[in-house]
């Protein structure tokens, strides 16, 4: 059966014993940031299984996208190697949901493999749980296997909890499993329940039942739920593999169209050493392309870091194919068109796939080349010490999975791995006292406050009468107050708090800030009337008008910038980070590249196309679900309460959203997109100005263009071609200056030139120089072979703090004795604490201690007539 027809399979069957056909969850979970990834097919059911949740439906059949490559679930050390792992796969499976349970899971589950599949019941074995202290032997699904099917007698094996009771945490839902475990060997008779027992890999496992029939409660009790629920998991490729009748799942025509499509790509027949390599990248271009496709990026930290490994991982492997330029972007066609009838999202995104791949190749492939260079320097000693790897891991970008998979490959021990915790755990430190240093406590004023207070009237009413429930204060007149109610925004979703002043009677305080803080609101300014003592009582609180609309303005726009980005640049686009002040705006992003000029003026264009429509900015309050549902906007990772408020503008943008906003779109009067930049791998950051900040930023550029044309004698349409003419008269002029430098150089070369040694009857000559760079440098190095005639040259030089060499050598001495520049002047380096190279007539090196330099040039006589020998 081809692979297609077996998936159709398995999903018709239940379908005809009254299962709904749900869709895969996505791969990237959207509502649990505690998990990477979907790493099972009943992490969309979790709720229900919990008892938090509801479906209109009670059976449920679907094959689920999973990645498994971080926590528990950790296969990548096996994927390439073992015939049955994978970082990415596809689990069939059905559930029950206090419906049918054991007797129909095991009958239903052995007419579809021995009827529909056609598996052989002779190599067929069921396993049950053993039972322990806490639980008895599953005597019941053991009996059912005997009563409802037609399973040989004696081929259902009790085993322990580690195999045969599943749980999914330490407390929650848990019940025993039986699993189906198929004989791959020739010789039937060879069958022995000690197989199974001693987990010899004769038998494999090809399908779990899961009976979800006990909660284990904090104290590790187990107790009945009230409804016994199903989940069953079957792995797709291994299962196409059975019945393909092939040795690997990589053989089967789930991966073979990959294969094949690596195969012609490097040219490398598919088997011997090109066997592996080339199934971790059919393997990792699946795990990389569906979490890519369900909104996940490469990036320094969490999933998007695990998607980095894999993709390095890949990396490496495809050196091994001979490809240094990006390759396994070109994958990603192939995988959609395989793949794309069931999971239609990675056809539909596959250019943005392969944009983000080709990106993150692109940029590893500068550094993957000299980090294996560096390891095998660093290996030649015999081990690599955590120190090294966490050298490879910090300047060539090498995770360290990969560090140890080379080390095993070359038979070279990963010793001291503790140095490698230890310098990572110190670099996290620094960069944590880093962000300590830039940012203050909020929380440090003290407890939570009892009673009702903060009510939040802000987005209505910008003055009103309060009271102060409590209020202290510091030195330099420093104070904050806690009022029962307040229109004072605190700072919130990237907002910052608001400014304004708080009177009563006998004091007055400008409020500078206003932070979450002591269970509600706290307002820290500055008393500017008054004493300590007279913050009590009733006051009048008063918003800063002007900044609060600045703010809003701000904040308005980066909705509006957050849709244009995704309209633009596509759906993987996602809010990273955000400031909104009332000068000014910053708004960081998902993406995977720099945002080119054209699509940039788009992002702006548009914007500002809402500006101009004017289009009303409303809010209301909704339940999260129907507002997801809805299409809103939310922040991966964050926590949202059941109710939240939905920030709307026009048909244009929906986002959850606390923040404070304009009425309509129009109020923003301007939108000026200032810059976009990286801030760290995967992540960019745009900043912009919005009404009157956009106005002025307008106006002084018009001075800026209007001054330079004044200086020029030249209309602002015309600066672009006058500078540009400008800046070829100049590189002319510096060119000029170069070969007149050059020829001093050389010349200076010439009159100074050394008494030469001789060597073997070769002219050696070393010298030191004073020269104010190295293209200086190189001039006299020109200026000496051409003056030697037949002969070796070295100059060296202190620039910059640093030693800097040159070696020549002519062209009869590379031809007749062998002689190269580029071992002469790393032999040279070498002793002053450096290294280099070059070609056999020039070569350039560095070193480290200028106080060697004299002690190095000493020695060129010798190390030329080392390389003689």
């Amino acid at each position: 059966m081809k692979s297609k027809e077996i998936r159709e399979a398995f999903l018709s069957f239940f379908a005809g014993k009254g299962h709904v056909r749900v869709p895969s969850a996505p791969v990237v979970p959207q509502d649990d940031p505690t998990l990477y990834f979907t790493n099972a097919g009943m992490n969309q059911f979790k709720d229900v299984f919990l008892g938090l949740g509801r479906r209109d439906y009670t059976r449920a059949v679907d094959t689920q996208k999973v990645v498994r490559v971080s926590g528990k679930h950790n296969d990548l050390d096996e994927v390439g190697y073992s015939p049955w792992h994978h970082t990415f796969f596809e689990m069939l499976g059905n559930w029950s949901f206090g419906d049918y349970f054991k007797k129909e899971a095991i009958e239903w589950g052995w007419e579809l493999i021995t009827e529909h599949f056609g598996l052989e019941k002779e190599r067929l074995w069921a396993t049950v749980f053993v039972g322990d202290d806490a639980v008895e032997a599953d005597a019941e699904a053991e009996a059912f296997w005997y009563q409802c099917t037609d399973l040989l007698p004696g081929r259902v094996v009790r085993l322990p909890a580690k195999e045969n009771f599943w749980e999914m945490g330490e407390a929650g839902p848990c019940g025993p499993c039986s699993e189906i475990h198929y004989y791959l060997g020739r010789d039937l008779a060879a069958q022995d329940r000690r197989m199974l027992i001693d987990d010899t890999g004769d038998l494999v496992e090809i399908w779990n039942l899961v009976f979800i029939q006990y909660n284990r409660n904090e104290t590790g009790v187990l107790q009945p739920l009230p409804e016994k629920h199903v989940d069953t998991g079957m792995g797709f490729e291994r299962l196409c593999s059975i019945l393909q009748g092939t040795e690997s799942n990589y053989e089967t025509d789930v991966f073979q169209p990959l294969i094949g499509r690596i195969a012609e790509r490097t040219g490398k027949e598919y088997g011997g050493e090109h066997r592996v390599p080339m199934q971790v990248i059919a393997d990792h271009v699946r795990a990389l392309s569906f979490a890519i496709a369900d909104g996940a990026m490469p990036a320094n930290a969490g999933r998007g870091y695990v998607l980095r490994r894999i993709l390095r991982r890949a990396a490496r492997y495809a050196r091994q194919l001979d490809q240094h330029d990006p390759f396994i972007f070109q994958l990603v066609g192939t995988l959609g068109e395989t793949m794309g009838h069931i999971f239609p999202e990675v056809a539909a995104r596959q250019d943005l796939i392969a944009r983000v791949i080709h990106s993150e190749e692109e940029s590893f492939g500068k550094t993957l080349d000299r980090g294996l260079d560096i390891f095998a320097r660093l290996a030649a000693k015999g081990q690599i010490t955590g120190s090294d790897a966490f050298q490879l891991y910090d300047t060539y970008g090498f995770p360290l999975d990969l560090t140890e998979l080379i080390a095993r490959e070359q038979g070279v021990s990963l010793v001291e791995r503790e140095q490698f915790d230890h310098a990572l755990e110190s670099q996290r430190q620094r960069a944590r006292q880093a962000t300590r240093a830039q940012f203050s406590a909020t929380e440090g004023i003290g407890d939570p406050l009892a009673g009702t207070h903060s009510r939040f009237v802000g987005y209505d009413e910008l003055e009103i009468d309060a009271r102060v429930v409590q209020a202290d204060g510091g030195e330099d007149s420093r104070v904050w107050l806690v009022l029962d109610r307040t229109p004072f925004y605190a700072e919130a979703g990237g907002q910052v708090g608001d400014r304004g002043r708080i009177e009563g009677s006998g004091f007055a305080v400008e409020v500078e800030d206003v932070q979450k803080a002591r269970g509600g609101i706290v307002h820290k300014g500055r008393l500017v009337a008054g004493g300590v003592g007279a913050l009590t009582g009733a006051v009048v609180a008063r918003v800063d008008r002007r900044a609060r609309l600045d703010a809003e303005r701000n904040h308005t726009a980066t909705h509006l910038l957050h849709e244009s980005l995704r309209r633009t640049l596509g759906d993987h686009v996602g809010q990273m980070g955000s400031l909104v002040a009332p000068d000014r705006l910053r708004f960081d992003f998902s993406h995977f590249a720099a945002v080119e000029p054209e699509p940039l003026c788009e992002i702006e264009e548009r914007v500002n196309e809402q500006i101009r429509a004017d289009l009303a900015v409303s809010t209301f309050q909704e339940d999260l679900e129907k507002a997801k549902a809805m299409g809103a906007q939310v922040l991966f990772g964050e926590k949202y309460e059941d109710q939240v408020r939905v920030v709307r503008i026009g048909d244009f943008s929906l986002e959850l959203c606390g923040g404070t906003h304009v009425r309509s779109t129009g109020a923003i009067g301007a939108f000026d997109l200032l810059s976009e930049s990286g801030i760290a791998a995967g992540v960019r950051r745009s900043e912009a100005l919005t009404g009157a900040g956009a106005e002025r930023a307008a106006r002084q550029r018009r001075q800026v263009l209007a001054a330079l044309g004044a200086r020029l004698h030249a209309a602002p349409e015309e600066l672009a071609d006058k500078i540009e003419e400008l800046l070829g008269r100049n590189r002319q002029l510096e060119r000029t200056l170069d070969e007149l430098r050059r020829r001093v150089a050389a010349l200076e070369a010439t009159n100074n030139l050394p008494e030469a040694r001789a060597v073997q009857g070769i002219k050696v000559v070393a010298q030191r120089t004073q020269v104010e760079d190295v293209p200086s440098l190189r001039a006299m190095a020109d200026g000496l072979r051409e003056s030697l005639g037949s002969g070796v040259g070295v100059l060296g030089a202190a620039i910059g703090g640093k030693v800097s060499f040159i070696a020549v050598v002519s062209d009869d001495l590379i031809e007749g004795r062998g002689l190269k520049a580029g071992d002469i002047v790393r032999g040279v380096a070498q002793l002053a604490g450096g290294s280099g190279g070059g070609k056999a007539h020039l070569a350039q090196a560095g070193g480290r201690d200028p106080g060697k330099l004299d002690e190095a040039l000493a020695q060129v006589a010798s190390i030329v007539e080392q390389q003689l020998k």
